[in-house]
């Protein structure tokens, strides 16, 4: 096992102030890093803000700030915010600082020598929201970004370019070599396919605006004009992953990290990190990294967040409210990573209520008070008979336990608390089985020793598992038994399987009190209905049947399908549909769904798009809507 392990969060663009998703990435990241240091592992996280460009330069402007000033603000708002919720980093960089600084520039300067950067002219498209370049067949209608749907600027001007074309091969070699590189794997074709699809050389500095880094001192000797020239934000971003290491600054080195275990990235950027990162590093003769995590977006009841319509999710409010671990148990737990996720505040108190009180607390909670009630918090038993009388109990326990690791490995973080909850309803149902109460009566008292024993061992192995993801929670649950987070305990109940037969229980405050609705809340939920709609709107939907022939992807879109239908008239309709991450090409084909007929044709990414397949989505992922019994085409729903 590598005794080092290096987990890095993007650097957050600091436009705007931290929300939900930048809270869930960087929850994702301490768990990850916490779970290493659980195992033994020395570890080095990191996080940080990304705080060159000219959104960032525009941002400023607009609230009547330099961009130093701007930014310095925005920086620490989430320093500060990572601080409060108990972020377990150990470097928080900002790509202002002088060290970072150096290092891209001293990077700038091994690829210019190496013959990698050359100085050229740039003609294209440039999306000032997403700082990226895009060929004009990637723009959709033309005129719009693929990615955030904003007007490009068209932009003529001297630039350095790095010779991206030349790592193609490289690059689909190292995905063919390395099929894990890329989590979730769904991901990994997209990434495929959009290098396949040819790389041009990558623009990276500008000369329309001033916030940025600099070029290196011995470009600017050579010629006077490269004062002009600003690093493209993406190259200085980028590289922070080497400059906190101290990699040719004057930090202390710790390149002994590198390469990277993981960088957790969102989906929107995980072209940048498994395309022009690998690219670099080769350019600079430096090892990959491992792994490239993508995960998906929030959405707030089914809508993008966004600041004109006052629906964004501020993470502090939430914690204030409910309590940290009872978040970021939410977050981890409600959506599988990459996928797309919900926030509702009753979907929260749900997860709460049900699966911190009911199955957790209320586990914890029958120990306490049976053991304080017939055992006055001194549990004992005999080791050979405990361990004959629970063998299947505890086989299906350490079962359980020798596969979370794996489901951690993969950053399937949902699937690794699913699996320590199937521990706590084994513990439950054993209660309800056994009924201790009845066998005090019967004058059983062994047998129910036995029983909370064997409780006690479960809650904390479980509670060692859990600590990366509920670290407060775990802690007060081990307190119990006087135990704390630490690797040395891990190893010794979770590595090594070591079960307690003496335990001496201390009463804690109950974790999870349930969270109570107002009645007003109770009412407006039972009777609210959004968007409502008359019988006569819904008459003038036409929803038919139809049979998909064809499917194939769509080059360059990492959600988009090319979908064939039959629909019973006299052509086939082209539908496109946004299903690429659920389904691939060939499991459609023959396959019945519902149609949206009568909906507007519409043009997306030069594609005609004649209808829309409907679906349904929950946190458990996307499946089509199709008829029970095979119809015929263009049957009408009603």
């Amino acid at each position: 096992m590598n005794s080092k392990f290096y987990i890095t969060s993007p650097i957050y663009y600091v436009n705007d102030i931290p929300h939900i998703g930048h809270a869930y990435t960087t929850i994702i990241v301490d768990t990850l890093a916490r779970f290493a240091r659980l195992q033994g592992k020395e570890v080095y996280c990191l996080t940080g803000t990304d705080e060159h460009g000219q959104k960032i330069e525009q941002s400023a402007k607009k609230n009547g700030k330099n961009p130093k000033e701007y930014v310095d603000e925005i920086a620490q708002k989430f320093k500060h915010l990572w601080d409060e919720f108990g972020i377990n980093y150990n470097h928080f960089i900002r790509t202002t600082d002088d060290y970072h600084i150096a290092t891209t520039q001293a990077a700038f300067l091994k690829m210019f020598e190496k013959g990698d950067i050359y100085k050229g002219k740039y003609e294209g498209n440039y999306c000032v929201s997403c700082e990226s370049f895009f060929t004009k067949f990637q723009l959709i209608n033309e005129k719009y970004c693929p990615d955030c749907g904003k007007e490009i600027v068209p932009l003529e001007e001297e630039s350095y370019f790095f010779k991206l074309s030349a790592y193609e091969q490289k690059l689909l070699q190292f995905y063919e070599e390395h099929p894990n590189f890329i989590l979730p794997k769904f991901r990994r074709n997209e990434v495929i396919n959009f290098v396949k699809a040819g790389l041009e050389d990558l623009s990276i500095t500008r000369t329309t605006f001033d916030w940025g880094i600099q070029l290196p001192k011995a470009l600017i000797d050579k010629d006077s004009k490269n004062t002009q020239h600003v690093m493209y934000v993406w190259l200085d971003a980028l590289i922070n992953y080497l400059s906190a290491l101290g990699f040719c600054n004057c930090l202390e080195n710790k390149m002994d990290f590198w390469a990277a275990d993981y960088h957790i990235v969102g989906k929107d950027i995980l072209r940048f990190h498994a395309i022009y990162w690998p690219a670099f590093l080769m350019s600079l003769d430096l090892p990959l990294p491992h792994h490239i995590a993508a995960h998906g977006w929030w959405t707030k009841e089914g809508k993008k967040m966004s600041k004109s319509i006052g629906n964004v999710v501020s993470p502090k409010e939430i914690v204030d409210s409910y309590g940290l671990d009872s978040f970021r148990y939410f977050v981890l737990r409600e959506v599988p990573f990459g996928q797309d996720g919900d926030f509702s505040q009753k979907a929260l108190i749900e997860r709460i209520n049900s699966d911190l009180s009911n199955d957790l607390g209320n586990l914890l909670n029958r120990l306490l008070g049976m053991s304080a009630k017939y055992f006055n918090n001194c549990l004992k038993v005999d080791f050979t008979n405990f361990a004959e009388h629970y063998s299947l109990e505890i086989a299906q326990m350490d079962k359980t336990l020798k596969s979370l690791e794996n489901y951690m490995d993969e950053v399937q973080i949902h699937r690794y608390l699913e699996e320590i909850w199937t521990l706590f309803s084994l513990g439950n149902g054993i209660i309800a089985k056994k009924e201790p109460w009845r066998l005090v009566k019967e004058g059983r008292n062994e047998e129910v020793a036995e029983l909370l024993v064997f409780i006690a061992n479960l809650l904390i192995k479980s509670a060692l598992c859990l600590s990366p993801c509920m670290p407060k929670s775990a802690e007060s649950i081990l307190s119990v038994f006087e135990l704390e987070v630490e690797s040395h305990n891990y190893q010794r109940f979770v590595g090594k399987g070591e079960l307690l037969t003496q335990i001496q229980c201390k009463a804690i405050p109950a974790l999870f009190p349930k969270v109570e609705q107002s009645a007003k809340e109770q009412v407006k939920a039972n009777i609210e209905i959004l968007n409502p709609i008359a019988k006569e709107d819904f008459q003038n939907i036409e929803i038919k049947i139809g049979t998909i022939l064809s499917a194939e992807e769509l080059p360059k879109s990492e959600k988009l399908l090319k979908l064939q239908v039959d629909l019973g008239e006299a052509r086939v309709r082209q539908i496109l549909a946004g299903i690429k991450a659920y389904y691939t090409p060939q499991s459609l084909i023959g396959k019945q769904v519902c149609v949206l007929a009568n909906l507007k044709p519409a043009k997306l990414m030069g594609e005609l798009s004649e209808g829309m397949i409907l679906v349904a989505k929950d946190s458990r992922g996307l499946t089509l809507i199709a008829p029970q019994n095979i119809k015929e085409n263009g049957s009408p729903v009603s």
